[in-house]
């Protein structure tokens, strides 16, 4: 039994298929960006604040983006999908978070987890997964887990049947996407406590989502608790995702370029707030002598400075996105650690950036943006717990390892 809405697509696989919706196959990189800045961006940036004060989560929002194709993006070009390059990628996300942050935040963990099934899926695996992308499906997650040592203690099991299937349990939490999910890929480690991947249907026979997600911003990420009691998992539903990390890889860079892009989006949606607020509603203080707040050089010095951080985001994400482009054309262990360090500098400074630009939202535009009617506390909101999904100190203690003493980065997926 599931807490999704009774619309969610049924166990089966022919069901999944059935109910879900048409969508779009997107031919490039071209009509990747054309579709997610002239359409997408700008229509879910309008009911972005409503949605957010009302915690009213994004269904309708969701099925759009299926339809729209999006989410099928990066399946190879042998498979019928436009395989776009990174750097498109976070640049779509990085739109999107700039209309509605939590909305860009869903499918972070769709893409993580269509990268397990290029690395590591059979042929079949990936004819079938790939052709669920390309007809609309999306992927949730549940990874993360609570009261645990850390975050790499995944506790969730994988135990084995005579007929080869599985029996999956454990309590995820976190699970971002899940309750609007047809598949939810399941971190657990089986039974000689290797990590896989298994991709359950959103509503397969003991699946439970659960709406608990109660954190101050990101609010409508459409997550919570996902319980898993006893479910069956046909073996050729279950990847060994132990084995991308016993090479090169790519799987933490891309994971983290795209929450970069969320954080450099949160970013820009608040600055374009701000410059919004000060030119048609705030006053200028009695002291400048000018007739508006635009004309006030003190705000003016302190846009500058806004911008310059915000741009030095922007080129931070283009510069790691392109480190994350070559590497894939030529994957090596010195082109592996080249992209996880140019992303770790992007997603570090764009944390930073996130939270200062959508606090300095407030000290630019005056009492009135504080306003609760207003809900521009939504950026500072989003910010600040998006940047919490993991520290940005230790991604800069990577980067001084890497220039200093030549320290590759770890392979956890994290980097």
């Amino acid at each position: 039994m599931t807490d999704a809405p009774t619309d969610a697509p049924a166990g089966s696989l022919s069901d999944a298929t059935a109910d879900s919706p048409a969508a779009k196959v997107i031919a490039d990189d071209v009509e990747a960006l054309t579709v997610a800045a002239a359409a997408l961006a700008e229509e879910f940036r309008a009911g972005a604040s409503e949605r957010d004060a009302e915690r009213r989560l994004p269904r309708a929002e969701l099925d759009r983006l299926s339809a729209s194709g999006l989410l099928a993006v990066t399946v190879p070009a042998e498979y019928g999908g436009a395989d776009v390059r990174q750097e498109t990628l976070a640049e779509v996300f990085r739109l999107l978070a700039s209309a509605d942050a939590s909305l860009a935040q869903i499918p972070q963990s769709h893409f993580a987890y269509v990268n397990v099934i290029r690395r590591q899926g059979t042929a079949e695996q990936r004819e079938f997964f790939f052709g669920e992308l390309l007809a609309g499906r999306r992927f949730g997650n549940a990874q993360s887990e609570a009261g645990t040592r850390h975050i790499q203690d995944i506790r969730t099991r994988l135990t084995r049947q005579e007929d080869g299937s599985y029996l999956l349990s454990g309590v995820k939490h976190y699970a971002t996407g899940a309750l609007f999910a047809h598949w939810i890929p399941v971190l657990a480690r089986a039974e000689d406590d290797d990590l896989h991947v298994a991709y359950v249907p959103g509503d397969a026979p003991g699946v439970t989502v659960v709406d608990d997600w109660d954190g101050l911003g990101q609010r409508t990420t459409a997550g919570g608790t996902v319980r898993l009691e006893e479910v069956s998992v046909p073996a050729d539903r279950v990847l060994p995702h132990h084995l991308t990390f016993r090479g090169p890889q790519l799987h933490g860079a891309v994971a983290q370029l795209l929450h970069a892009a969320i954080d450099v989006g949160i970013a820009d949606g608040a600055l374009a707030e701000a410059v919004a607020f000060v030119r048609t509603k705030s006053r200028p203080w009695f002291e400048s002598g000018f007739e508006t707040a635009a004309e006030d050089p003190l705000l003016i010095q302190r846009f500058g400075e806004l911008v310059v951080q915000a741009r030095a985001s922007r080129a931070l994400l283009r510069e790691a996105a392109r480190e994350v482009d070559a590497a894939r054309a030529d994957l090596t262990d010195d082109s592996a650690a080249e992209a996880s360090i140019a992303v770790a500098a992007a997603k570090a400074h764009a944390a930073h950036t996130a939270v200062e630009i959508s606090g300095a939202l407030f000290e630019v535009s005056g009492t009135r943006s504080a306003l609760n009617s207003a809900n521009l506390h939504r950026y500072w909101r989003d910010a600040r717990t998006h940047t919490l999904h993991d520290p940005a100190r230790w991604k800069v203690q990577h980067i001084g390892r890497y220039v200093l003493n030549g320290t590759r980065p770890p392979r956890h997926g994290l980097l």
